[in-house]
Formats: C-alpha cells, sequence, structure tokens
C-alpha cells in the first residue's frame, strides 16, 4: 500500500474512532468539532457547493456573520448583498452609498446583523443600518484621501472598528457617536525622501485574543503592530511609534516589495503576504521592535534587536539569523502579482493557511510545516478572497469572476496536487489598477520591470513594454473626473473593466 493510502486509511480510522469517542461521551462535542474539524481529510475533500450570481462587477469582500448562516459581499457594482448562502439566495441588497467599488463589507457583531461598515475606492467610510422594515440608510462616517482597501473590526464589540487607507491613515471609529478619531499617519523607517514618507496602507488586522492590538501593511516590507491602549485620547502624544514590527530578514531594506494582506491567528501569530513575493508566518518572539531601523545600527552586525517594552511580549535575539525558531514559517506557490489579496488562517484551530492567486486557484498550506495540500480552481482569472466559515470546515471565495462560490467538503474521493502545479503559466497581467496617483504609477512600473528582468518569464519582450505604454497613457489623459460620477445607482457597466477590476 501506497503512503498516500496509509495515510488515508489511518485518517479514516481516526476519524471513527473521534465519533465514537464523542457517542459514548469520551469526547466532548466541542473538542470533537475542534479535532474533526481541523481533519485534512475535509481539506482534500473540499468541493465548489454553489456559486452565488447576483453582483454585476468583480466581488471584492465576502465575510460571515458571526453564526455563519449568512454572507454579506461587496462588488464593483457598488451594491452590498446578505446572502442565505445555504440555499443560494439573496436576503437583502442595497446600493452602499459608496461612488465607487466596494472593497470591504462587514456586518458588526451583536446587532442583529444589522449594522454593516464599508470601505471603498472612493476613500469612504459608510455606515449602513437595516431597519426591520423600510429603506436602508447608509451614512458617510469618515473618508481617506485615496482608496480604502480593508477595515478591522473589534471582537466583541458591537462599535468599535478601525480603517487603513493608501493615504497612511489609520482610523479608529466608534458607531456611538458616529464620529472618526484619526490616530496616525504611517511613516517609513526609512530616509523621508524615500517618495513622501508615508506608507500607503494595504491591510489591517486584529489580534482575536487582544483587541488591544492591530496591525497593518502596505507599501514597504514592514508589519507594524500597534497598542491603542498607548494613545492619549486628548492627541497629546505621537502614536506613530509601532510596539513592534516584523519582515524575514532577507527582505529588509528591499525597496520594491509590499504587503497586500494581513491576519491573526488565535495564538497571535502573524500571518503575512507579500506581493511578488511570499506568505510568512510570525510568531511573538520574531519581532523587530519599533524601530528596526534604528536598532539595527545600535546592534553594529545589521540585526535588529527587540524591543525594550514588553507590551506585546515580544523579544527578538540578536542570533535570529542564526537560530531556525526565529525564522518564519514560509508559504509558496501561489501567485501575488497583480492585485491586492488578502490572506487567512483556516480551520478550528487556524490549523491551515489559505490565499487567493493570480493563477485563478485557491491554494491552502499547512500551517505548521508550509506543506501545499490544496490548489483548487476558484476562477477564471484572479482569487483574492477567501473567507473561512466561523464554525464549519466551509469556505467562500471571490475575485474577478462576479459571482462568490461556497466551497463545502462533499467530494467522494480525496483530491490531489495538479501535476504541473510547478510549471503552471503565469497569467497575462493586464491592467488591473486605476492609476491614481504618481506614487501608484510607479509602484506598477517597478513591478512590471522586475517581470522583465526575470529570467524564467515565458513572456515576450514586448509585453512589459506595451503594458507600461498602458499605464502612462491613462495616467496622463486624467483630467480628476471619475467615471462613476454619472452612473446610475446600480449600473456597473462603466465602473468594471480592466482598469477597475480588483485594485483590492
Amino acid at each position: 500500500m501506497s503512503l498516500l493510502g496509509k495515510r488515508a486509511r489511518t485518517t479514516s480510522e481516526k476519524s471513527v474512532l473521534w465519533l465514537h469517542q464523542r457517542e459514548i461521551g469520551e469526547l466532548l462535542p466541542r473538542t470533537f468539532i475542534h479535532t474533526a474539524g481541523a481533519s485534512e481529510s475535509l481539506v482534500l475533500q473540499l468541493d465548489l457547493y454553489k456559486k452565488l450570481e447576483k453582483h454585476r462587477g468583480c466581488v471584492n469582500t465576502v465575510s460571515f456573520n458571526a453564526l455563519g448562516d449568512i454572507l454579506v459581499s461587496g462588488s464593483d457594482d457598488r451594491m452590498v448583498k446578505l446572502w442565505d448562502w445555504e440555499a443560494g439566495r439573496v436576503k437583502l441588497s442595497f446600493h452602499s452609498g459608496h461612488t465607487n467599488n466596494v472593497f470591504q463589507a462587514k456586518i458588526m457583531p451583536f446587532t442583529d446583523d444589522r449594522s454593516i461598515v464599508t470601505c471603498a475606492a472612493d476613500g469612504q467610510v459608510r455606515h449602513a443600518k437595516i431597519p426591520e422594515h423600510g429603506k436602508v440608510e447608509t451614512v458617510m462616517l469618515g473618508k481617506h484621501q485615496g482608496r480604502a482597501h480593508k477595515l478591522a473590526i473589534e471582537r466583541g464589540s458591537p462599535h468599535i472598528f478601525y480603517t487603513c487607507g493608501e493615504d497612511g491613515l489609520v482610523q479608529h471609529f466608534d458607531l456611538r457617536t458616529g464620529t472618526a478619531t484619526e490616530l496616525f499617519t504611517c511613516k517609513s523607517f526609512h530616509d523621508k525622501s524615500r517618495l513622501d514618507g508615508i506608507v500607503h496602507l494595504n491591510t489591517i488586522a486584529m489580534d482575536p485574543r487582544n483587541p488591544n492590538f492591530f496591525a497593518v501593511g502596505g507599501s514597504d516590507e514592514y508589519a507594524r503592530i500597534y497598542d491603542i491602549r498607548k494613545y492619549k485620547w486628548d492627541g497629546s502624544t505621537d502614536f506613530g511609534q509601532p510596539a513592534d514590527s516584523f519582515c524575514p530578514t532577507h527582505l529588509i531594506s528591499n525597496r520594491e516589495v509590499g504587503i497586500t494582506g494581513l491576519s491573526f491567528s488565535y495564538q497571535s501569530e502573524l500571518l503575512v503576504s507579500y506581493n511578488d513575493g511570499h506568505i510568512y508566518l510570525f510568531t511573538r518572539d520574531m519581532g523587530l521592535g519599533p524601530d528596526p531601523i534604528a536598532a539595527s545600527s545600535l546592534s553594529g552586525d545589521g540585526e535588529a534587536t527587540g524591543p525594550e517594552s514588553d507590551s506585546v511580549s515580544i523579544a527578538s535575539p540578536s542570533t535570529q539569523n542564526c537560530n531556525k525558531r526565529y525564522m518564519p514559517q514560509v508559504y509558496s506557490g501561489h501567485k501575488n502579482c497583480d492585485t491586492v489579496k488578502g490572506v487567512g488562517f483556516f480551520g478550528p484551530n487556524c490549523d491551515y493557511v489559505v490565499s487567493g492567486s493570480d493563477c485563478g486557484r485557491i491554494f491552502i498550506w499547512r500551517k505548521k510545516d508550509g506543506q501545499l495540500l490544496r490548489a483548487m480552481e476558484g476562477d477564471k482569472e484572479v482569487v483574492n478572497c477567501i473567507e473561512p466559515h466561523p464554525h464549519a470546515t466551509f469556505l467562500a471565495s471571490s475575485g474577478i469572476d462576479k459571482d462568490v462560490k461556497i466551497w463545502i467538503p462533499k467530494a467522494s474521493e480525496r483530491s490531489s496536487l495538479p501535476v504541473n502545479l510547478e510549471q503552471l503559466k503565469r497569467p497575462r497581467r493586464r491592467l488591473l489598477y486605476r492609476i491614481s496617483s504618481p506614487q501608484e504609477l510607479m509602484f506598477q512600473i517597478l513591478s512590471l520591470q522586475r517581470q522583465r528582468s526575470r529570467p524564467d518569464s515565458e513572456e515576450e519582450d514586448s509585453a512589459p513594454s506595451r503594458e507600461l505604454l498602458e499605464l502612462v497613457m491613462p495616467f496622463n489623459n486624467r483630467d480628476g473626473s471619475s467615471d462613476d460620477d454619472n452612473d446610475d445607482a446600480g449600473d456597473s457597466s462603466n465602473n468594471t473593466g480592466s482598469g477597475d477590476c480588483i485594485v483590492n
């Protein structure tokens, strides 16, 4: 019998044993869920359950409510939809109030699913109240100068959430007051002459074990963790200094990389996804300190020392490079070049890591050793969002396609990886970004130049040059007006082309 066959038989035998132990009372129901739900057998049997097809543009965000029976989605069509995903029908659909693509929509906890917060390409942060009867009302709570990609909700609070934007600004919102507090603008650790010294933020995440800590990532190599307890609400102190920062050693001082996705595990591990790169898992003892550049200079050996503060219980030994215990786990094989992709954990104990890819696949790795388990066909072009169900071994995904896909472990046979996975040809790059600033133009140019210089690139030499021209020409011809201003509320015909599709 093959090793794979033996492993499958062992997994089946364990499943039967767990079920027997639960039935006779030797295994508590909660323990059974956490044990059986983490089974690799379920991951290997994930298969498409339903397609939710009502949006008229790219679906940029999917999120479950706390119970897991409702899924909320937002799209380039600027509509927000609440789904009874198991039945495959829309329970409620309303216009978000945004004038551009909706990037994130989340249901606030403990609100009976009647309070939804959103952010979008127009920079606005909005709140939708769903009455028992009547029309949904939305109000603008705040605004970013540039696109606002992500928001993070404080677990257990129906009132508090945070947003970040390409202006580098991080804002705190309290729905009880309906006002925004500007916490800080994220600044580069490097010299201030780099662009304007501002880190353009793509993502924000909160620690589920301790809501005092949140992390942000964007257009430089560092993921930063902040402690909200250090903020003085009278604005008397500078809150811009993080409590700690994280970066793989080989990416430090690499000015061409950036972060597209962040996620905290239930063990307070930090997952970081880099554009044009891999995904890394950092534990608490891998921090580089609140100012890694200054710490590196003081140490004299090019390595950052740990922070003096123990506010996040992090320490960085000077032997970081020499001790594998302090090297982050790496997850590779996917493609993250063309869009701003999220990253997350999957399983009741955060047993797996999940990400979308430019090749249209959903990638699932074993967290503890980085072993790739699945590469499922998830989209015709690009998968950007993968959202785990809060209680079951289910997934929701979305991307360039105009639908949401639900995945459950219903396949009759366990799946195997595609035999040609390593030979997958990276899809031809399209103009997926709406260029709105010189900084963004430069970011895209550098990315295309990196692709052209790769020895394994299969694209013809003239392709990057043509795409550089495609980037520059629309930017030069911009008159500062939005092509969405004259759109009808529900019409997505003018804002779902290749220039708009997934900037999130």
